[in-house]
């Protein structure tokens, strides 16, 4: 196996080759653009130095908290303008994959997740059920009870979710196994994310492996490292993949994510990745750029 490409420190030269080779950009939202509901500084001037250089602005998420319309009504509480068409959530992609596969109208899809997959699902024209309407119900081992589900849920997309208990896994859980050709999808499988601005949180990853292991089965992944979103983004904007940048904070997720949909990847220092991370030796994801912030960009574009 060859070693990975060296990653290069991004500097006035690199920065500006870089955004003259590309059309779009890419951003991670979470340790990229914010922090929990706090503003990451410099941003909103960087976005604008970019569109003011004819550059396109895409915001991959593989948070699933929120619909796309949530994280644009968020991205105008913040000052910065994005519109809906411009931000791709593992929620949207949830509920695409189902399109894309022609699941069955009249079945139903439980949520183990928050309100932006259910909103996503429904938008799409499905039904769903659970997710925060099951926040406060329990289960409880009762001799000569059996616990019911509906036999007509055919899929279960399970994303980050703070209200994760012991019902959603149990209903879940029998979907799964004996509803026949439930469908298993996880939005994403990230370790811990930066749900607040001052530390990180457990992430999705946790409630899918609690699902994997009740149910034995692998879960169909749409958010990033699966380049399942990136279908979409190719036949929206029409811009090839080459001349794209994945810009992101995670190398297991981001920088994979760009690298396998063949982008030139920027790795930012201002969320999960560390330095040391990056340059460890048994880290073999090694993106094309790294910088401290997408700040940077500021002044080795204007010096």
């Amino acid at each position: 196996m060859s070693a990975p490409a060296a990653t290069q420190l991004l500097d006035p030269h690199s920065a500006r080759a870089l955004v003259d080779s590309v059309e779009a950009f890419l951003f991670d939202c979470d340790g990229v653009i914010w922090k929990g509901d706090k503003l990451i500084d410099g941003v909103p001037e960087t976005l604008d130095l970019l569109r003011s250089k004819g550059k396109k602005l895409v915001f991959v998420t593989n948070n699933s908290t929120k619909s796309r319309r949530q994280y644009a009504a968020k991205f105008h509480s913040l000052g910065i303008s994005v519109s809906e068409d411009e931000i791709f959530s593992s929620s949207f992609a949830a509920a695409m994959y189902l399109k894309v596969k022609e699941f069955p109208p009249e079945k139903k899809v439980y949520v183990i997740g928050m309100e932006g997959i259910v909103k996503e699902l429904e938008q799409a024209g499905f039904t769903a059920i659970g997710g925060p309407e099951d926040a406060e119900k329990r289960a409880e081992w009762k001799s000569n009870t059996l616990f019911e589900h509906d036999k007509s849920v055919g899929a279960v997309v399970v994303g980050l979710d703070p209200y994760v208990n012991y019902h959603k896994l149990q209903y879940a859980t029998l979907c799964v196994r004996e509803n026949p050709g439930c469908l298993f999808i996880a939005t994403n499988q990230d370790a811990v994310g930066h749900m607040t601005d001052l530390q990180e949180w457990p992430g999705a990853g946790c409630m899918v492996a609690a699902l994997r292991g009740s149910t034995e089965r692998e879960p169909i992944v749409v958010g990033k490292p699966s380049t399942f979103m990136m279908d979409f983004l190719l036949q929206k904007f029409n811009i090839s993949t080459s001349k794209m940048c994945m810009v992101g904070d995670r190398l297991d997720t981001d920088i994979l994510f760009g690298q396998s949909s063949g982008c030139k990847t920027l790795l930012v220092l201002s969320g999960v990745t560390t330095e040391t991370l990056l340059h460890s030796p048994s880290n073999q994801i090694k993106p094309d750029y790294y910088t401290t912030q997408v700040s940077d960009f500021i002044g080795f574009l204007g010096s």
